[in-house]
């Protein structure tokens, strides 16, 4: 009769003392995700069937997005809910605790695997992409390199005069700017602006070629040139001042929104967390007296 009690002891003390079974939780997990995989098609199916372009009853795309970010959460809460029951279930625990951890843990791992298959994914997308970016750009400027002598010979140009062609951009424009030619003058303007941005002893020089250039071209004295170029200069900074402060504003709205989508994001993790482990719980049968 003792040894009878002693071995009935044992038994009960043996099976409280397996605080984890990962078979559970396995099970779990892959129940967990396969709910979140059929409610996410289902989800799909349903915002397709939503899109109607020709009707014009299309929903707008922050409805849209909303809607779709308050399915994601609730399929969530319903796949982590029935994967944490079924681990503590199948786990056989009795204390309410053992059961919370079963559950937390499910989160965790379905957590980490979602993660490192959306990186995965993302990683060999991007990864092929650059590759074949790569390879292309190799292939053109090969190709490029091999068909100049050909195309050249199919036009009938001759070699020469394609060289002849090339030395005369490669010529120096005049130090006159009465003799130089309009494309001349942009170009010798085109390579004074640099220095002209830069400003100092090295600007002022340069804009003082700019001025002579352009009273030499527009055929009008050297103060109404300063005056133009004066004038597209301040054009110039405003627009530029413009365009840095439009791109502040850009940065600080995206970090805003950056801000605001983690902060959801954490949420709604926490959300999930808290439904695998009142499903686990719920699923803690009561301890034997």
């Amino acid at each position: 009769m003792a040894h009878n009690v002693a071995s009935v002891e044992g038994g009960v003390i043996g099976h409280l003392g397996r605080r984890a079974s990962w078979s559970a939780i396995f099970a779990g997990v892959v129940i967990a995700v396969a709910v979140q995989l059929v409610l996410g098609i289902l989800g799909t199916g349903i915002g397709l069937s939503m899109v109607d372009p020709t009707d014009g009853s299309t929903p707008g795309a922050a409805g849209f997005g909303i809607g779709a970010g308050i399915y994601w959460l609730i399929t969530t809460v319903i796949a982590l809910g029935a994967g944490g029951y079924v681990a503590a279930r199948m786990s056989g625990v009795t204390e309410r605790f053992d059961a919370l951890v079963h559950g937390l843990v499910v989160w965790g791992v379905t957590l980490i695997l979602t993660l490192y298959l959306l990186t995965s994914a993302v990683g060999g997308i991007i990864g092929g992409a650059f590759r074949t970016v790569g390879t292309v750009a190799g292939a053109a400027g090969s190709t490029v390199g091999a068909a100049a002598p050909k195309v050249a010979q199919v036009a009938g140009v001759d070699e020469g005069d394609v060289r002849q062609e090339a030395a005369k951009y490669l010529s120096d424009t005049p130090t006159d700017p009465a003799q130089m030619t309009p494309e001349q003058a942009q170009k010798e303007i085109a390579k004074q602006l640099p220095a002209m941005a830069r400003g100092g002893t090295d600007g002022v020089r340069a804009e003082a070629r700019v001025v002579d250039i352009v009273a030499a071209q527009r055929k009008i004295s050297r103060e109404q040139a300063q005056a133009q170029v004066s004038q597209a200069k301040a054009d110039f900074i405003r627009t530029k001042n413009e365009t840095v402060q439009a791109a502040k504003t850009a940065a600080d709205a995206a970090a805003g929104a950056a801000s605001k989508t983690s902060f959801i994001l954490v949420l709604a993790l926490l959300v999930g967390a808290g439904a695998s482990a009142f499903g686990a719980t719920a699923a803690a049968r009561r301890r034997p007296r």
